[in-house]
């Protein structure tokens, strides 16, 4: 059983080891370098003790303190506030609408396929698959402009766009020499020792079953 109360005056981030919205609470706490521990539950398995934070029954769960957050974008934003060192949210109020709104897309349009993926029967995981393919590719120039996507500097966009890219091999999602600028810019960001510290053993498992699998 996990007690809360004993966590309240330590962050604390409950997140899912695998899941890909888990993840990038993951790899924006780690961009913080808040201090915080991580507590790795099993998603399919939620603990009583958590249900009182999140009747959804969903991860990742944020504590800090008395307050207490799910879903991961909320708690992706209130890292960027709460720590604001180096922001991760453009300043101006515009740039900032279009960043939210960027990343609103990104879960419609991509998110909504990765999940289908895993979690549909194997008609709709295929054409789930098939889909975001074809999205990504179709979205290539977006990431040939800047060094991050639409930006020069990291934001919470690549906090957001890199655990789904990373997971792309994972799913036989292999893209075209054509669309060399989107794995040139997977490259870039799971490069980052942030990116590497939010894996958890789980995922590293994960990549390295798959490289040998394809060697």
């Amino acid at each position: 059983m996990i007690n809360v109360l004993n966590r309240k005056s330590i962050m604390t981030l409950f997140a899912d080891p695998v899941c890909h919205y888990s993840h990038r609470a993951r790899f924006i706490l780690c961009e913080k370098s808040a201090s915080a521990e991580v507590e790795f539950i099993d998603g399919k398995e939620f603990p009583e003790d958590l249900q009182e934070l999140n009747p959804y029954g969903t991860l990742p769960i944020l504590v800090d303190r008395d307050l207490s957050l799910f879903n991961s974008r909320i708690i992706m934003e209130y890292l960027d506030e709460r720590f604001p060192h180096p922001p991760l949210y453009p300043i101006d109020p515009v740039s900032r609408a279009r960043s939210r709104l960027l990343i609103h897309r990104i879960d419609q349009d991509w998110y909504s396929l990765l999940d289908d993926i895993i979690n549909a029967g194997e008609k709709k995981a295929a054409k789930a698959k098939k889909l975001l393919r074809e999205n990504l590719i179709a979205a290539t120039p977006l990431f040939e402009a800047n060094k991050y996507f639409l930006s020069d500097e990291f934001s919470l966009v690549d906090g957001v766009l890199a655990p789904l890219l990373w997971r792309l091999p994972l799913y036989g999602i292999e893209l075209p020499k054509e669309s060399k600028a989107i794995n040139d810019y997977i490259n870039r960001v799971t490069q980052r020792e942030t990116f590497k510290r939010s894996l958890s053993k789980e995922e590293h498992e994960m990549m390295e079953s798959h490289v040998l699998m394809a060697s």
